[in-house]
């Protein structure tokens, strides 16, 4: 077995399982079991549990983040060209957009929107701490852009604001395709373009509110 495939096969096992069952829960022999490899494997190419579980990080998010950056670059720019400020729906569409073309990549971007969730959800804090800190700097940049389309909210209410579109929009993808109990006439949102019809108007509305 070649060293990237070794690699591949514990980072996907690890996602997986780390999804499904929590981080605590899941132990390296399980993951080593479902990675057909050994445990020394494990240990030379992450060194131990938590450094895998930033590796699962790390390989999804620096590119998911580069994606997005671009597209807020992108808003950025056209706006500062045109003379005006970014509106609401230009900043949170390139936020959203990327990461819905992330959603429909392929299997194992299902299981780690999953772990996204734990890590929001639960008292983890291996997961937790390691997601906020792939995502600090990005927020960071998203709340400044959104104070430059909001410059009459302060500081405070734009941040909370932001922080409760970006958790509707999380737990949105992470329930819109599960077999929910759904009511008559409500159907899964499984294509990004009706998510993001639904959801954009939505999260505009609570941005741009009147206090």
């Amino acid at each position: 077995m070649s060293q990237p495939d070794t690699k591949q096969r514990i980072l996907d096992a690890a996602e997986q399982l780390f999804a499904r069952d929590g981080f605590h829960n899941t132990s390296l022999r399980t993951i080593t079991r479902e990675a057909r490899v050994n445990l020394a494997a494990v240990n030379y190419h992450f060194g131990g549990k938590e450094a895998l579980v930033e590796a699962v990080f790390e390989r999804r998010l620096t590119p998911l983040n580069a994606a997005r950056r671009r597209h807020l670059d992108a808003v950025r720019d056209t706006a500062r060209g045109a003379g005006r400020a970014p509106t609401v729906e230009e900043v949170l569409r390139a936020f959203i957009e990327p990461t819905l073309a992330f959603r429909d990549s392929g299997p194992g971007a299902c299981s780690f929107i999953s772990l996204v969730g734990r890590a929001l959800s639960e008292p983890e804090g291996v997961v937790r701490t390691t997601f906020m800190r792939h995502m600090q700097p990005l927020f960071a940049y998203l709340l400044e852009m959104i104070r430059c389309a909001l410059p009459a909210l302060s500081a405070h209410t734009a941040f909370w604001r932001l922080l409760f579109a970006l958790s509707a929009t999380a737990q949105t993808i992470c329930l819109s395709d599960k077999p929910l109990a759904w009511p008559a006439g409500v159907a899964p949102l499984k294509e990004s373009d009706a998510l993001l019809a639904e959801i954009l108007p939505f999260l505009i509305a609570g941005m741009e509110a009147e206090r």
